[in-house]
């Protein structure tokens, strides 16, 4: 019985091990366009906006199959289509080294995209493995694999450096052909774990009639989908404001990409200490100070004063813009994960739909925003009107928060306590 136990165990821990390492690789080939999108840039002439496009177009993909692929981990199981979704990826990638055509980088992105989809079958496959009072740490420990971002900002630009833009694709399809070797050889299967997905398409157009539903899917556009679009401009965002070279850039840059990843674990442990709805509620209050105070765009203003004319600058320096980003990083990180407790909060009985539907938003949002961002830019010529965007949408979720819980309960206080207070009157 004991070896049969410790065998169980190591097996837990061998799923959980190489599924975060296989999700962590998988997030730095969706997040590659981050770094060798600037080179091409260059090399193209691409715009912003199409900067944008390009950026954003593996996260398109990572977004609309996340839902099927969680269909096919709980009709297949977790092993067998995390592998394959790996697989898939590695010609793709190889091919964007030898594309010399706008289109041809969009059309691989978009196959390189698939690896995105890799976290609703990990999140599935490493939960099942494990037992109900341990899921949230096995969750929480697998989503850590977002720091996948910030891995790239640190290899790739050493890469890029040395051997060109073109050896980072060739690099990352050899990296995930060993890391889906090791994956298949160094996981299990466990037939106990698959089921037959009933849910229907019918079902989750249905659970968008929930208006709850549709706030959710708006947080987690934030915290999420967010957390992907900055992670994707920031490199760039680095070296023409303050003019880095790409090194140092993609460096600042995963200071801002590595919180937002390792930092979700933390954000599961507040939400089951302080509830979702609080944690969210100051998730979002940070954001809103952070972005405000990183959207004011370097500004000169000249003031006639008795002694002549003297003139202001106003600008944030590298040091406070990137502290402010490492703070909308573990906020967002935090917000990841109380944004899902908030589900199973809610939804106890429809998590898996809830789960996919809000999954969906957060990538269509992390896919929407940067090509926002650039066009943005192209318009108005302000670089910061990527954190002006970013607040706008925060403001909005803090006001539709505020009407639909925190006027009837106190964020402060909790919504049960408040409750008891009321029977007392």
């Amino acid at each position: 019985m004991g070896t049969r136990m410790a065998s169980q165990k190591t097996k837990q821990m061998s799923v959980l091990v190489m599924s975060t390492l296989a999700f962590t690789v998988c997030f730095m080939v969706w997040m590659m366009f981050a770094v060798i999108g600037i080179p091409i840039k260059q090399q193209l002439g691409l715009n912003e906006t199409q900067f944008g496009i390009l950026a954003a177009m593996p996260v398109l993909t990572g977004s609309l199959v996340r839902l099927p692929l969680g269909m096919m981990t709980d009709k297949f199981g977790g092993r067998p289509v995390f592998f394959t979704i790996m697989m898939v990826t590695v010609v793709p990638i190889y091919l964007i080294g030898n594309a010399t055509q706008y289109w041809q980088l969009l059309v691989a992105g978009l196959f390189v995209g698939v690896a995105g989809g890799s976290f609703s079958v990990g999140i599935a496959y490493c939960a099942r493995w494990f037992e109900k009072k341990n899921q949230g740490f096995a969750m929480g420990v697998f989503g850590a694999g977002n720091a996948g971002a910030a891995l790239t900002k640190l290899l790739a630009p050493s890469i890029v450096v040395a051997y060109g833009w073109t050896m980072v694709p060739t690099v990352f399809s050899v990296m995930m052909l060993v890391t889906a070797l090791a994956f298949f050889f160094l996981t299990y299967s466990d037939p106990s774990h698959r089921v037959e997905s009933h849910v229907t398409v019918g079902q989750q157009l249905a659970a968008l009639k929930d208006p709850n539903v549709w706030k959710i899917c708006q947080y987690y556009s934030i915290v999420f989908g967010g957390y992907v679009a900055l992670a994707l401009w920031m490199t760039k965002y680095y070296v023409q404001e303050y003019s880095f070279d790409l090194k140092t850039a993609a460096f600042l840059a995963a200071c801002f990409s590595l919180p937002g990843g390792v930092l979700r674990a933390l954000g599961g442990w507040f939400s089951d200490k302080f509830g979702a709805h609080k944690v969210t509620w100051w998730v979002l209050w940070v954001c809103w100070i952070c972005l405000f105070i990183l959207s004011y765009p370097q500004t000169e203003f000249t003031i006639k004063t008795v002694s002549g004319p003297q003139t202001y600058h106003i600008y944030l320096n590298e040091y406070v813009f990137t502290a402010l980003m490492f703070t909308v990083g573990v906020a967002m990180a935090v917000g990841k994960a109380s944004v899902f407790k908030y589900i199973s909060d809610d939804y106890p009985k429809n998590i898996g739909v809830i789960s996919g539907i809000v999954g969906l938003a957060g990538g269509l949002g992390g896919f929407l925003l940067p090509i926002m961002f650039g066009a943005l830019v192209d318009l108005t010529g302000i670089r910061s009107s990527c954190f002006m965007l970013m607040y706008g949408v925060v403001w909005v979720s803090l006001i539709w928060m505020y009407w639909t819980e925190v006027r009837d309960a106190d964020v402060m206080r909790g919504r049960h306590e408040l409750v008891a207070a009321d029977n007392l009157e």
